[in-house]
């Protein structure tokens, strides 16, 4: 992992320094430099022999034009672009959502709407019972130092119970009944809708010959990936598998496929609702879908166990593509790692798909991940922007904060290993900053300038945007150093 920095004494000259893993230190100056870079195996699971696979050095990566796009299309158009612009819910969706909020025999008010969105922005994962125990202990020996031993046994346990109360997160299931599924509707349903269209569209640009059959959409709630998916893939989707355990959700998400009635004709063909997921036996095969998806659902589970009992259920129902889709929170994107890891450090095989798992988006590698692993840990999060229902309190287009993790069936090599952006492009004049996600699993601020990395380089880097993939490459042989010592005779 190399930092960058740009220096003006006199004339402006970009220093670039990267580090090795025994810890020595090397600064790359033009196509002279001295360059020692791992080897990027591809094989699933492998790490790089070298942590010094860097992938932006200057006068040595370049633009991957192995398709020879550059001659064929600008630079705005290069393959890494993924942005998408921005989204707007169907128009029958949109107005079924209205109807249903006029009919309501229950207002539904902006401060409401509000409320219910901070509080699943805000939301953490329940603590679990080890951890309980854990800071149990601790506060009980902190007591035990520090009390009185007259009083200690008999204030001891409700002393702990109350500092316990104060200090823990006091998550609660959320029982969806009619009014709180409305309440749903109202306050998630677009911005639901704008995430899982981003990753249906990952998928959609970088393998446009993907289509799909049937789906399954655990934790369907509304709807919005029934509706997502019909969008993207309406031509080819016959099968839409509904699963959601409230009962009250199911209804709803029925009602605005039919326009917001309960008799009307359904809006997206072959759709079928299930109260349960299907729990099929490991040793036995099970129907599997081309497409599987959970969004904001696995935050609501109550325990790691239980998630990752789901987590398995969905992969084994995958034919090809697993996407779990969270809130762009720390919580939200640790929750998205620990089903990444349980899926590629799974060791049990379908016995209707032997094929293993690999990581299609957003990481451009399958080790562990460089936000996590940082000092100060942040989330890997995206951001979609969207036209919101046009209710009364909804005047302007928002934003969608998301993190997500497309898992697929089949080999590493079968993806496109190019650093992803994970952050604002910041464009300044002739240089841009590019905080990028790398394939030896590090992170990078890259500075890239046209002097120093190419013309087209330069330039598809100006165009791409948070989110999207940087199209650049870097031999994995270091160039010939400028001056050799002679063979000995």
């Amino acid at each position: 992992m190399f930092a960058a920095a740009i220096e003006t004494e006199g004339h402006r000259c970009l220093h670039f320094r990267f580090r090795l893993t025994s810890g020595a230190m090397a600064t790359a100056r033009g196509l002279g430099c001295l360059l020692t870079l791992g080897r990027w195996r591809r094989g699933l699971g492998v790490a790089p022999q070298s942590r010094a696979f860097v992938a932006v050095v200057p006068g040595v990566s370049q633009v991957d034009n192995k398709s020879d796009f550059l001659k064929k299309r600008c630079h705005r158009r290069h393959p890494g672009i993924l942005q998408l612009s921005c989204v707007r819910l169907p128009q029958a969706l949109a107005d079924a959502a209205q109807l249903l909020l006029l009919e309501s025999s229950m207002p539904i008010t902006e401060k409401q709407v509000q409320a219910l969105t901070s509080y699943l922005w805000s939301r953490h994962l329940p603590v679990e019972p080890e951890e309980l125990q854990r800071r149990a202990v601790y506060l009980e020996k902190k007591y035990l130092e520090n009390a009185d031993s007259s009083k200690m046994e008999e204030k001891l346990h409700e002393a702990v119970l109350r500092a316990l109360r104060k200090t823990t997160y006091h998550w609660q299931e959320l029982s969806y009944n009619e009014g709180l599924s409305l309440l749903y509707m109202a306050a998630r349903l677009d911005g639901g809708f704008a995430a899982v269209s981003r990753a249906f569209h990952e998928i959609q640009a970088r393998l446009p010959e993907f289509q799909p059959k049937t789906l399954m959409d655990f934790g369907s709630g509304t709807g919005s990936v029934t509706w997502a998916a019909h969008s993207t893939w309406g031509q080819s989707l016959r099968e839409y598998m509904c699963v959601d355990s409230s009962a009250a959700m199911l209804e709803l998400a029925e009602k605005l496929l039919k326009g917001g009635s309960e008799s009307g004709v359904p809006s997206v063909p072959g759709v079928f609702f299930r109260q349960f997921l299907p729990v099929s036996p490991k040793a036995s095969g099970s129907v599997q879908f081309d497409v599987v998806v959970s969004a904001f659902s696995l935050s609501e589970l109550p325990s790691k166990a239980d998630r990752a009992d789901v987590v398995q259920t969905l992969w084994r129902k995958t034919g090809h593509f697993l996407i779990l889709v969270e809130n762009g929170t720390k919580a939200g994107h640790s929750l998205l790692m620990d089903a990444r890891d349980l899926v590629l450090n799974g060791k049990e095989k379908s016995p209707l798909d032997p094929r293993p798992g690999f990581v299609f988006a957003p990481c451009p590698h399958e080790l562990p991940c460089p936000q996590m692993t940082a000092s100060k840990p942040l989330a890997c999060s995206f951001s979609q922007a969207y036209h919101p229902i046009p209710f009364s309190w909804n005047k302007k287009p928002k934003e969608e904060k998301f993190s997500m993790v497309i898992l697929a069936r089949g080999s590493p090599e079968e993806a496109t290993r190019w650093p992803r952006i994970t952050q604002p492009v910041l464009k300044r004049p002739r240089h841009v900053h590019c905080h990028l996600c790398c394939p030896d699993g590090q992170r990078q601020h890259a500075v890239i300038t046209a002097r120093r990395h190419g013309r087209d380089l330069y330039r598809c880097a100006r165009v791409s945007s948070w989110g999207d993939l940087l199209p650049v490459i870097t031999p994995s042989e270091p160039p010939p150093s400028p001056a050799q010592d002679p063979p000995e005779s």
